[in-house]
């Protein structure tokens, strides 16, 4: 491992230089940005709405792996040494992983934003003062700095230091060709502890395309715990009536859920009194958040490393065809875990509005 305090003096001074190096060629608007806020709970509302024909797309991947000594670390991370994933070239960077971005061609896309997160406290202790910031590459290009553009969910509680940050980058998005992205300096903690070490990136980009169908997409996202002590968390995505028999999609981007660990669930309710479990060959009905990034119960995006187990981190895409099946009046989340803590990011859904 990686964890003597030379090392850690010396990563740190390596990311200043990287850091003040890109600072350099930002301009002027990007240096001037505020600070975001921190609050230890944020909760959730609506970050993108739209009706277009079109889709969601999203890439994701871990920045957090078993370190050399963490022998079993099969199931839950709990307990076991957690390094740092560090895909790219850069002697600059502590960690970086990639994820592929598959926009349809002929698409123009219409809003991406980038969320990132992790735990600060596990064998070492990160500063709060780095969750704003991480760097990130499009496909072919040089690292740039992107910045937090609003309030970032921190919250230390049940041993964890728990944070979550997220940035609009739909520029950058627009601009760029399908392929690979690269997220590095994700600000979260290496070593061990018992509840364990994760972290992670989820790029969630919406698109418009005169083919697809007419589509409902909506994107919402907080910062709130839920678990034994929390409780269930219950998130309306809104109240646009879907047709019966119409296809849709729903994503969730979650911290620390344990892979093994019974009892946390996943429900849509679409009626005054309908609710059916969301559940896939990946993500069972009472583990649904495993430390998986799966869509539809496989991984079908390209990434780099593309560990399996994610060691906390997760970003999965599930079918609502069952769900919608009778159609519906309404849309909401239910969430919870009769064992985990669980931290819930961000939900993000495409349905069809017109069959």
């Amino acid at each position: 491992m990686r964890n003597s305090a030379v090392r850690a003096v010396r990563r740190g001074l390596l990311c200043a230089l990287s850091c003040a190096a890109l600072s350099a060629a930002l301009p002027a608007a990007s240096l001037a940005a505020p600070h975001p806020k921190e609050a230890p709970r944020v909760p959730f509302a609506p970050r993108y709405q739209t009706v277009q024909h079109g889709g969601i797309v999203r890439a994701a991947n871990t920045s957090a792996t078993a370190g050399k000594d963490a022998k079993g670390a099969g199931t839950r991370n709990d307990g076991f040494a957690i390094g740092y994933v560090d895909v790219d070239s850069d002697p600059n960077t502590y960690n970086s992983s990639s994820a592929e971005v598959r926009v349809p061609e002929g698409s123009r896309v219409s809003y991406a934003r980038l969320y990132w997160g992790g735990n600060l406290k596990v064998g070492e202790q990160k500063p709060h003062k780095d969750n704003g910031r991480v760097l990130v590459s499009e496909p072919g290009g040089r690292y740039k700095a992107v910045l937090a553009d609003s309030t970032i969910g921190h919250r230390t509680a049940d041993g964890a230091d728990a944070f979550q940050a997220s940035a609009d980058v739909t520029e950058l998005v627009r601009h760029a060709r399908n392929g690979l992205w690269t997220v590095a300096q994700v600000n979260v903690a290496m070593g061990r502890s018992a509840v364990g070490g994760w972290g992670g990136w989820t790029l969630v980009v919406a698109y418009e395309n005169t083919a697809e169908p007419l589509r409902r997409l909506a994107l919402w996202d907080g910062f709130e715990t839920v678990g034994p002590r929390s409780g269930e968390l219950r998130v309306p995505l809104g109240e646009t009536a879907l047709p019966e028999g119409a296809s849709g999609q729903l994503g969730v981007v979650a911290y620390d859920g344990d892979l093994g660990t019974r009892g946390d669930y996943l429900a849509a309710e679409t009626g005054r009194s309908e609710s059916f479990p969301i559940s896939d060959s990946a993500n069972s009905a009472d583990d649904v958040m495993n430390s998986s990034i799966t869509d539809f119960g496989a991984g079908r995006i390209e990434r780099l490393p593309a560990h399996q187990n994610t060691l906390g981190y997760d970003s999965d895409v599930f079918d609502l065809g069952g769900a919608l099946r009778h159609g519906a009046d309404r849309f909401h989340v239910r969430f919870g875990s009769r064992q985990d803590t669980v931290w819930l990011g961000a939900l993000f859904l495409q349905a069809d509005v017109r069959r």
